[in-house]
C-alpha cells in the first residue's frame, strides 16, 4: 500500500506488521504489489487530499484534551482511514462522477474492487487501533461505525423510496451518520486522556452544524460545483436540509419531489429547483438554523473553556465553519 505521507503521518510500518517479511516467495506476487494492487483506490483518494476536516477537529479538541502526539496520530490514521473508505462506497452508492475535482475511484478501478478497498481499509483501521492497546478502544469502534452505517441506511432508504423525513428525523440521521466519526476520534481521545469532561454534546452540535453547512453549499457554491459536480444532491435525489424544508413548506406542490425523482443531470433542470427552493425560503431557514447551532456551540465551547482551559483550535474551528 503506498501512503503519502503528507496526507496520512505515522502511518509508516503498520502495513509492514500486516505483512511480514516470511510471506516473499520467489515466483509469487510480493506482498507491495499486492498492497498496490488491493489499496489501489485508497491510495488513489488519499493521494487527492482534502479538507482535513476530522484532523483540524482532533487539534482541537487536544488542546483540552492534552493526549500524546504518539497516540493522536494513531487515531488520526484511524479517522482518516475510515472517512476514505466511506467516501469511496459514497460514491458508488451516489452513483458521482467528481470527488475533489477528479473522477471518483470507482470510475478508474471499477466497482468491485473499490468496493474491496474500502472493506480493507476499514480491517486496517481496526489493526491500527490496536495500538492504543484498549479493549474499550474496540468497543468504540463498533459502536460509531454501527452508527454510521444506520445513519447512511436512513438516508439511502428516503432517497429510494422517495420518502421525506422530517427535520428531527434528519437531524437524528446526521448524528449517526456524520457525527459517528466525530464522535469515534473524541472517544478515542478521551481514552487516552486525564481530563475527564463530557464532549458527546458539543461533537454532536458540531456534526450538525457541519452537515448543514455541507447542504447549503451543495446547492449555492460555486467551488463545491467544482469538486464534486453542479447540485450533485439533486442529482442523486437526495433529501438534504434545505430540500426538506422547501418540500414539507408546501406538501402539495409535488414539483422538488419530482424533480429529486428523476435524479437528473440537467443543470437547467437543478438551476429551476434551486430557485424553487429559495422561493420557500429553505434557503433563508437553513442559515438561520446554521447560526443558531453556532451560537448554541460557542456558548458549550466557552463553558468547557472555564473547566478545561481555552481551546484557541476549537474557536478557530467554529469560525470556519460559520458562512458569511
Amino acid at each position: 500500500m503506498t501512503i503519502n505521507p503528507s496526507v496520512n503521518p505515522g502511518f509508516n510500518g503498520v502495513l509492514s506488521s500486516a505483512f511480514p517479511l516470511e510471506y516473499t516467495r520467489e515466483n509469487v506476487v510480493e506482498p507491495k504489489s499486492k498492497e498496490q494492487i488491493i489499496c489501489g483506490p485508497l491510495d488513489y483518494l488519499l493521494a487527492s487530499g482534502g479538507k482535513s476536516i476530522r484532523q483540524k477537529l482532533m487539534l482541537a479538541f487536544n488542546e483540552w484534551l492534552r493526549i500524546p502526539s504518539e497516540k493522536a496520530e494513531i487515531i488520526g490514521d484511524v479517522v482518516n482511514l475510515l472517512h476514505t473508505a466511506s467516501l469511496l462506497i459514497d460514491d458508488i452508492q451516489d452513483s458521482s462522477k467528481l470527488r475533489r475535482g477528479k473522477p471518483v475511484a470507482h470510475s478508474i478501478f471499477g466497482v468491485a474492487q473499490t468496493i474491496n478497498s474500502a472493506n480493507y481499509a476499514y480491517f486496517l483501521a481496526q489493526q491500527r487501533l490496536s495500538a492504543l492497546n484498549s479493549t474499550r478502544a474496540n468497543d468504540i469502534f463498533v459502536e460509531e461505525l454501527l452508527n454510521l452505517h444506520r445513519g447512511q441506511g436512513m438516508d439511502l432508504h428516503w432517497r429510494d423510496t422517495l420518502t421525506c423525513p422530517t427535520e428531527d428525523e434528519y437531524i437524528g440521521m446526521v448524528l449517526d451518520k456524520t457525527g459517528g466519526l466525530f464522535r469515534l476520534a473524541v472517544k478515542l481521545m478521551q481514552l487516552e486522556s486525564d481530563q475527564i469532561c463530557n464532549l458527546i454534546p458539543i461533537t454532536n452540535t458540531l456534526g450538525a452544524i457541519f452537515q448543514i453547512r455541507d447542504d447549503i453549499l451543495n446547492l449555492k457554491a460555486s467551488a463545491y460545483a467544482k469538486n464534486k459536480g453542479f447540485c450533485e444532491d439533486i442529482t442523486e435525489g437526495k433529501f438534504s436540509f434545505p430540500v426538506i424544508h422547501s418540500i414539507n413548506s408546501d406538501t402539495s406542490n409535488m414539483q422538488l419531489v419530482n424533480i429529486l425523482k428523476q435524479k437528473s443531470e440537467d443543470n437547467s433542470l437543478k438551476l429551476y429547483a434551486v430557485e424553487y427552493i429559495s422561493s420557500t425560503g429553505s434557503f433563508t431557514y437553513s442559515y438561520e438554523k446554521l447560526d443558531s447551532l453556532i451560537v448554541e456551540a460557542k456558548s458549550m465551547i466557552e463553558e468547557l473553556d472555564a473547566v478545561m482551559g481555552r481551546s484557541t483550535g476549537m474557536h478557530g474551528f467554529l469560525e470556519f465553519l460559520e458562512l458569511h
